[in-house]
């Protein structure tokens, strides 16, 4: 790959953008079944009495404090997890923190594992905003309790992680505060691992695409209410939100850093001309068509073609990455559209077009199904709106006329 366009495309973003203060995989947030102690094995129930015995035993030597229950709290509290008897859990993993808290201090790390635990059962039980004042709590522990280090900063991307998934689903308030907690709290993570492990790490990614997922989320945030006027000072919006559409001029800017760090990382890790780097070159290209830098997202385009034209497995990529167009963003998380399904499965049939600048075009519903009138509605009126990377023919993004695809909105 040419360096100098890469160089020019990038347009001087560093990795060294990130540092100043300006997944895991995302939790699976559908309630849990639950199940009472009627369900038990054998075996369970055989596991649960030795528990509660030895909870008996310690508090018979050492009192209803006893220093080593905490332990026990959390051992009889995972076990009732396991069995999806997670009222029972919340309560066991409650008692546990307090023990913890007599006996160790208000922010002793003895007690994260119980907090965690209880976050658990409170998303399994479909308990959100309980869960969300938890953590809450738990970034405070772990702030205090945690050496800054990977222990820190796993800690803290759980964190982020879990503002990401509050925001998504319209926990609290969701002024955006919130996202420049995310921000923050990835970046954090990012600079303890940096420090820790050096700028090529792999580890590194993992805060980088939590940041590049946040970036997105800025972009798109609206609020008109709060939304300051041009002139507007800070004195007229609270700090947090003046600071945040001042921080938001940045944005375009950090998206391009944060995927300069990601390919530079990818290319000393994998190589050149690794899938790996080459998603990376692609990611760039869709972070700059969604800001509608239409120009800069086909250097990035082209280039990612150049590779793939050199490669033995140039037709493999090109099919997976060009051959069709792709809604925006393309990163897990974020993805705007239902799943798609085959036509005969009852869901929403829909026929459009995708211009070379990636717009839908003629879009028109195929289906009868007065069931899903409403949720196609919506589905319909998002689809006008969301941007595609556009098909390409050799170097050129081109229309592809008359796309069929079927949705499943009943999820």
């Amino acid at each position: 790959m040419p360096r100098f366009a890469l160089k020019s495309l990038l347009g001087g973003a560093v990795l060294c953008c990130l540092l100043p203060a300006q997944a895991q995989e995302q939790l699976k947030m559908l309630p849990g079944e639950y199940r009472d102690d009627t369900w038990q094995s054998e075996s369970e129930r055989a596991a649960e009495q030795s528990l509660q015995d030895a909870i008996s035993a310690i508090e018979s030597s050492q009192g209803a404090y006893g220093p080593d229950l905490s332990e026990q709290m959390l051992s009889l509290g995972l076990a009732l997890q396991q069995q999806q008897r997670h009222l029972e859990a919340v309560s066991t993993f409650k008692r546990g923190v307090h023990l913890a808290r007599v006996n160790s201090g208000l922010y002793c790390p003895d007690q994260i594992p119980l907090l965690q635990g209880q976050v658990r059962s409170h998303i399994a039980l479909g308990q959100y905003a309980e869960a969300d004042d938890l953590q809450q709590y738990l970034y405070r522990v772990e702030l205090r309790a945690l050496e800054s280090g990977e222990e820190r900063a796993n800690a803290l991307v759980q964190q982020a992680n879990w503002q990401f998934n509050a925001h998504r689903l319209g926990l609290g308030w969701q002024g955006p505060g919130r996202l420049s907690n995310m921000w923050e709290l990835y970046r954090q993570a990012f600079n303890d691992i940096l420090e820790v492990e050096g700028e090529e790490s792999p580890k590194l990614l993992t805060p980088l695409w939590g940041m590049l997922r946040t970036q997105y989320l800025v972009s798109e945030y609206r609020d008109d209410y709060h939304q300051p006027a041009p002139g507007m000072s800070a004195n007229a919006l609270s700090q947090d939100t003046y600071r945040f559409y001042s921080d938001r001029k940045e944005n375009y800017n950090r998206g391009k850093s944060i995927l300069a760090a990601i390919y530079q990382i990818q290319l000393s890790n994998h190589g050149e001309h690794s899938s790996e780097a080459l998603a990376a070159l692609v990611q760039l290209g869709d972070w700059a068509l969604w800001n509608d830098r239409e120009e800069e997202a086909l250097q990035a385009y082209r280039l990612a073609l150049a590779e793939l034209a050199g490669e033995d497995a140039a037709q493999t990529g090109e099919s997976g990455l060009f051959a069709q167009p792709t809604a925006l963003p393309d990163l897990d998380g974020l993805r705007r559209l239902p799943p798609e399904v085959s036509a005969d499965q009852g869901g929403l049939l829909v026929e459009f077009d995708v211009d070379a600048r990636g717009k839908v075009q003629n879009l028109e519903r195929l289906d009868d199904n007065a069931d899903l009138d409403d949720m196609a509605l919506r589905l319909l009126r998002d689809l006008r709106d969301i941007r595609f990377r556009p098909r390409f023919q050799g170097e050129e993004p081109v229309t592809t006329e008359k796309l069929v695809r079927a949705y499943d909105i009943k999820q």
